[in-house]
């Protein structure tokens, strides 16, 4: 009898989170911020994890300044599974580095791999789906990612391909053969991802047994192999200085480039928990509450014939008169106003601003 393969979580907390300036900075971005809900999404992120996973099987990687609050939000964290960058360089790195350290502990471990940022609503549903998917992961020599079941044809997200012939049924979840990975498309290409039925949402969520990952590795994304070769070989010599030096030549990319959209052997379990990736301002319109116009708010305002606003001002009364479909985000030192349908441009702003050299507001 095969035993009970040890199951672990990487949960990639680096990232600046630009488009939530002004209220996400630098020093303070996205995951590290109580948007959705009570708590910072980092904290939120390792709760919807415990009902699984004990704090000794859950790792954090980031940078090192993102490291230092990461264990202040969530103490129970074992000091030596909060995993430090030597350099920011993007999710293939990370999770190259990341996946090491569990490999040398032990080859087979299932690893997810989850985003430290998004929103699930649905957490036994989640739980339900991770549990089936380490099972996958566990059983088979391939990769698991969750497809998230489209709502509209969306241009801010990746696609998944999927075949609906030959699915797997694993711990009663479906499983289905990826037949490609797809950048953001197009309006007119998303709709037509959606009326073929066959296309989901890339959730960026992926699950792996770590001597698996090594293999698709060598097999689809051969230039990169070398380098988990020469970080697995500075953990097990316990040489830091090594392993900063080998993770400093790591192309700077993502794991999809590096590594999803060329791997064979990839299953997709749709994702039907409530899934946001909580990318934008506009997208807190559909996840804090509204009044019967549509507004969404977080502090004190008054709407008046004012439609679908969306305002954080918890330091001051905010009056919103007569307008329909904008943002406004007050700090105590910068003020964002801006179409619903501008919201993405926030990242303009960011670029501007460092251009001017106004770094301390970034």
């Amino acid at each position: 009898m095969s035993r009970r393969p040890r199951v672990c979580a990487v949960i990639m907390a680096g990232g600046s989170g630009t488009r939530f300036w002004p209220l996400s900075r630098k020093s303070r971005p996205k995951q590290f911020l109580p948007i959705a809900g009570g708590k910072t999404m980092i904290e939120e992120t390792v709760a919807r994890l415990r009902p699984l996973l004990a704090f000794e099987a859950i790792y954090t990687i980031s940078d090192k300044s993102q490291a230092a609050a990461i264990r202040k939000l969530v103490p129970g964290l074992k000091k030596g599974n909060v995993l430090i960058e030597p350099v920011g360089r993007n999710t293939a790195a990370s999770l190259i580095l990341a996946t090491a350290h569990i490999y040398v502990r032990d080859p087979r471990a299932v690893v997810f791999a989850l985003p430290a940022d998004h929103l699930i609503t649905g957490r036994a549903r989640f739980i339900k789906t991770l549990r089936a998917a380490a099972g996958a992961a566990a059983e088979k020599d391939v990769i698991v990612t969750f497809g998230i079941p489209p709502a509209y044809p969306s241009t801010g997200f990746g696609y998944i391909h999927y075949s609906g012939r030959k699915p797997r049924k694993i711990a009663g979840e479906v499983f289905y053969p990826v037949l490609g990975f797809k950048e953001k498309p197009k309006l007119a290409h998303a709709k037509k991802f959606l009326a073929r039925g066959n296309h989901s949402w890339n959730s960026g969520m992926f699950i792996w047994r770590a001597d698996v990952f090594a293999r698709k590795l060598e097999e689809f994304a051969p230039e990169f192999f070398p380098y988990w070769r020469g970080i697995l070989e500075a953990l097990e010599k316990k040489d830091r200085a090594g392993v900063a030096a080998v993770f400093r030549e790591i192309p700077a990319t993502s794991i999809d480039y590096a590594l999803m959209e060329k791997a064979g052997g990839v299953l997709m379990v749709k994702g039907d928990f409530g899934w946001s990736d909580v990318g934008s301002w506009a997208s807190l319109a559909d996840i804090w509450p509204r009044d019967e116009a549509g507004n969404a708010l977080r502090g004190e305002s008054q709407f008046i014939d004012s439609r679908n606003c969306l305002v954080y001002s918890p330091r001051r009364l905010t009056a919103v008169v007569g307008l329909e479909d904008v943002i406004v985000v007050d700090t105590k030192d910068a003020l964002l106003v801006c179409s619903r349908k501008a919201d993405q441009r926030v990242k303009d702003v960011i670029e501007n601003l460092r251009k001017k050299g106004k770094e301390e507001i970034l």
